[in-house]
């Protein structure tokens, strides 16, 4: 007996030991260089010359370190990322590339929709402390193409701090349908406002030698199913809906990488799909970087994704098998040349990069300044929507505003709501950032009402009634609502489970954290919050956080005021403060249109293998229907009023290579200065075929003084307005009259509207 114990004793011995060591290696990963050493490389001048200096790399390699360049690094990367954020919370670089003897350093990667998500560098006492900016549907509603270069630029900067220089951002898929779990990590709805944006985004990352990669490539809208839904899409829809930002990132942002999606597009995986990556991106656009793979589940045939065009499969090596590729080049289905087209387009860019000079140092000390906290700041102001704000008595609407709130002393301000005292900043999947503090609604309040000498008292709404008799007694009442990253984001489950799913057509199991929204209303507990206390106090603001369109029909009308405060980064609470405080003019307009009702939204199910994809969503197809949303696309109240006037075509008359000047006198009619959104539509009544009533083309975002009026000019080039001959193969640019519309948002009343012709 005594031997027996003694033997299990020596085994558990050697077993913690290997577990001990095994969890130091995950640990202390190793940590790449991704600097070059110049000195080695000759200087590139020149396309030719970059050209030739890969070819001659990838001429000098062996065909076993040729395929040693097509994937991230072997499984003990899985294991390294995986090990990482279940023992120690944080997220390691993930290398892929390089080769020691032709003095070729890996390049490193980190999502970063909202900041770094690789954390190893920098801590604040158990933190990692990283700049996290409010989410990118946030900033799609600033509308502020300056503002979001100004974000990636403090990003870029953090990354190479961090030893990154190769990221997942931006995302830039539609938001077809607002239930769509990962709405938060990208714009709009529209893909105007979306490349616009996604444009700033690359070039502030590329600018700073951080290669962008862009992503999900293509019509990645779903994410419960996203391992297996196959999209089935017109040519009109996918050229002129889907396509079109990833082509603005591609040919005007001269984008680093596109990031191939998990779902299938007519029957074809995107990961090996010719069609998306080779016909179209390369031979038609032109794409000269490299596309990677979603992670772990977005490859599936690794002869398949070589004949497709797949350059890099990430993290780690799953189908790009030694023997598999090998065996292919053996049978005859590949060559190595094949083998040498992929590396090419990966080397040539990783060196493009590389050996540029950098802009500036970027030493530690570069992450989470003051001047970027006060940046992530300032854009969950510019970011947040105010939808409401007038007083109702008795259900009956009058013109008194609720906000701001009073600054007046010996107030008590009363902040409700289980998200009140939260520390939320949304998704917790590949956008997760790691920040040294977080900053709740309930914490910006009460920092601000101090200097007043108010009373904040906090409410997390265990007790409805309780919540309703401090509403009663409160002056002012702050009701926060919504959504965290257990009810919406990236959907973490496992595959197999999430597969099941979606060939069932509904859930199985218990829901888990992220994924798709089943419904849009918000939680019942909130709904009922919500109406219990519009009964008590009409100083009444609803906050909502979360990160798309909710249906507000059930409690919309029972409430005073509406902001849409979105999942604001670290900074938010003292944002939404100097928000609700008149400390700071809202400025955000909607990315996207509020339907009165689910059903007018298009068809969506977050358990699918199958679904199709119309050329018609959002504004477009409440244009073309008849529908009157709740919140039009672009709406978006102040604390000021603007008025538009004086609408001039200064080119009433095109040719197809021309382009449309507008001009519009805008002026601020109200008390305090502020920001205006002026928005551009293009109409197309008269066209001969099936075209959407309007399509944003131009906006602009402008400060104005109280009385001041500004002449606003605006432009489209005649391009812009082409459609997509399925027949042709080509885009065509109709000869007709066009309408031009100008305004505040996309309703009918809000815009002055004008005409011009396409000769």
């Amino acid at each position: 007996m005594k031997k027996a114990i003694k033997t299990i004793g020596c085994v558990l011995t050697v077993l913690l030991f290997f577990v001990g060591v095994m969890v130091y290696k995950i640990y202390d990963y190793p940590v790449h260089s991704v600097k070059f050493d110049k000195s080695k490389f000759p200087k590139i001048t020149s396309e030719q010359q970059l050209d030739q200096l890969t070819r001659g790399l990838i001429e000098q390699m062996e065909l076993d370190e040729k395929i040693d360049q097509l994937y991230g690094r072997k499984m003990s990367t899985a294991l390294t990322l995986v090990g990482n954020g279940i023992l120690f919370g944080r997220t390691p670089n993930i290398y892929a590339g390089g080769n020691e003897r032709l003095n070729l350093p890996p390049y490193s990667f980190s999502d970063g929709p909202r900041g770094v998500r690789a954390n190893k560098m920098r801590t604040s006492g158990d933190k990692l402390g990283v700049t996290s900016f409010p989410v990118s549907m946030a900033r799609g509603a600033s509308w502020d193409v300056e503002l979001e270069s100004k974000i990636y630029d403090v990003i870029a900067k953090e990354m190479r701090a961090s030893g990154v220089n190769y990221t997942g951002t931006p995302t830039i898929n539609l938001l077809r349908h607002p239930a769509w779990g990962r709405a938060q990590e990208t714009y709009s709805e529209d893909p105007w406002l979306m490349g616009e944006l996604g444009l700033a985004a690359v070039n502030a990352l590329q600018h700073h030698n951080v290669m962008s990669c862009a992503k999900h490539f293509a019509l990645n809208s779903i994410e419960n199913s996203r391992f297996v839904v196959d999209v089935e899409v017109d040519e009109r829809t996918l050229r002129e809906v889907y396509l079109p930002h990833f082509k603005k990132v591609v040919q005007e942002g001269n984008v680093a990488s596109l990031m191939s999606s998990y779902n299938k597009v007519l029957g074809e995986y995107a990961g090996n799909n010719k069609y998306l990556l080779t016909d179209i991106l390369r031979d038609e656009w032109g794409f000269k970087g490299f596309v990677s793979s979603d992670w772990f589940y977005g490859t599936h045939d690794g002869i398949a994704s070589i004949k497709a065009g797949l350059n890099v499969e990430m993290p780690y090596q799953k189908v790009y098998q030694l023997d598999t590729i090998k065996q292919g080049i053996k049978n005859g289905e590949i060559s190595e040349q094949d083998i040498d087209e992929l590396i090419f387009y990966t080397l040539r860019t990783q060196l493009k990069y590389g050996l540029s000079e950098d802009p500036m140092e970027y030493p530690d000390a570069i992450i989470a300044t003051p001047e970027s906290i006060a940046l992530t700041r300032l854009t969950a102001e510019k970011s947040m929507v105010l939808l409401k704000n007038s007083k109702v008595t008795n259900s009956k609407v009058n013109n008194k505003p609720v906000l701001p709130f009073s600054k007046s002393a010996n107030q008590t301000v009363a902040v409700i709501g289980r998200l009140a005292d939260m520390e939320n900043l949304g998704d917790t999947g590949s956008s997760k950032t790691t920040e040294p503090y977080v900053i709740t609604p309930y914490e910006g309040i009460v920092a601000y009402n101090k200097k007043l000498g108010n009373k904040v008292i906090l409410d997390n709404a265990v007790d409805i009634n309780a919540s309703m008799a401090l509403a009663k007694k409160a002056d002012q009442i702050i009701v926060v609502v919504g959504y965290t990253h257990v009810d919406e984001g990236e959907f973490l489950l496992a595959s197999e489970k999430a597969n099941k799913s979606a060939k069932a057509g509904k859930r199985i199991g218990e829901k888990t954290n992220g994924g798709d929204r089943e419904s849009l209303k918000l939680l019942p507990e909130d709904e009922a919050l919500i109406q219990a206390l519009a009964k008590t106090n009409n100083n009444l603001v609803v906050v909502y956080v979360g990160g798309s369109a909710i249906d507000l029909s059930a409690w919309d009308r029972q409430v005073p005021a509406i902001l849409f405060s979105w999942y604001s980064g670290m900074e938010g609470g003292n944002a939404l403060a100097n928000i609700l405080y008149g400390e700071a003019n809202p400025s955000g307009k909607l990315p996207f249109s509020i339907a009165k009702q689910e059903s007018d939204y298009p068809y969506f199910t977050p358990y699918t293998e199958k679904i199709t994809y119309g050329y018609y969503h959002g504004y477009t197809l409440f244009d073309k229907k008849g529908i009157e949303p709740a919140y039009p696309f672009g709406f978006g109240l102040s604390y000021t009023d603007y008025t538009y006037s004086a609408l001039t075509v200064i080119t009433p008359e095109l040719t197809e290579d021309g382009t449309l000047k507008i001009q519009v006198t805008v002026t601020n009619t109200g008390k305090v200065a502020g920001e205006e959104i002026v928005q551009l539509y293009i109409g197309f009544d008269n066209s001969s075929v099936d075209r959407p009533v309007k399509l944003l083309r131009d906006f602009d975002k402008i400060m104005l003084q109280p009385g001041e009026s500004r002449v606003v000019a605006l432009a489209v080039a005649a391009k812009d307005m082409a459609w997509y001959n399925p027949d042709a193969k080509a885009w065509q640019i109709e000869k007709m009259t066009y309408q031009v519309y100008v305004g505040s948002s996309s309703a009918k009343t809000d815009l002055l509207t004008g005409n011009f012709t396409i000769h």
